[in-house]
């Protein structure tokens, strides 16, 4: 099916994966490691305004401590089996689990709006099983701020709360973390209320291997649920 999918792209769109990017291996620590492929996806502005239009976007809530929360940004998800949001899904999902050897369940979509819309700092616990997981992340749209910082820096008030890297992706470019990336580094997409932003759409695809000790954290789920893959 998804060949289908990406022979009718290669005939129709401009959308493909650039086979001939490099992939920059970025090592936070002996464990952790990020992957960098700048120019990864050709196409990425016309697959945005696609996705930007065409998708349900839906604002989602969190639980913090004793009360819910509106999530400043709009999601939407798809699984395998459901009507694509745009052909360059299922190609970006076919190259990314060939190359690192895992099936994802489905791709997580987020649209920040403007430089009000963001992600504090935080790792993806949800997944459970932290140890070694693969968290691929496609930017469309406007380039933002994308922070990392070890989680011993939890506590830091500084502007940029701790961070060592920004990785500032542009649109069609790919982010991969990998490792133990989520068990002992944090992640954030900085919010710039006072400047003018443009929109982003982040693509999300996550696996967790189920080694080492499952994070035992509080027993309400998030709403956006990814899924766990074996």
């Amino acid at each position: 099916m998804l060949e289908d999918v990406e022979r009718a792209v290669a005939g129709t769109e401009p959308v493909h994966v650039r086979r001939d990017v490099e992939v920059e291996r970025l090592w936070l620590d002996a464990t952790s490691w990020v992957d960098v492929a700048r120019g990864w996806l050709a196409g990425a502005d016309e697959m945005f305004e696609a996705l930007r239009t065409g998708v349900a976007w839906q604002a989602s809530q969190l639980f913090r401590y004793d009360h819910w929360v509106e999530e400043r940004r709009l999601a939407a998800f798809w699984r395998p089996g459901r009507p694509l949001p745009h052909p360059g899904v299922a190609v970006a999902q076919r190259a990314l689990q060939a190359r690192y050897r895992v099936t994802f369940d489905g791709c997580g979509l987020i649209h920040y709006r403007d430089g009000r819309d963001g992600q504090a700092f935080h790792r993806d616990t949800d997944m459970r099983w932290l140890d070694e997981t693969v968290i691929a992340v496609l930017t469309l749209g406007a380039q933002r701020p994308w922070l990392l910082r070890p989680r011993t820096s939890h506590h830091d008030h500084s502007p940029g709360r701790g961070a060592t890297h920004d990785l500032s992706p542009r649109s069609g470019d790919l982010l991969v973390m990998g490792g133990r990336c989520q068990a002992d580094w944090e992640h954030s997409v900085a919010y710039r209320p006072r400047e003018h932003v443009g929109a982003r759409i982040s693509l999300q695809w996550r696996h967790a291997h189920r080694r080492g000790r499952p994070f035992a954290g509080a027993s309400y789920r998030a709403p956006l649920n990814y899924g766990t893959s074996r």
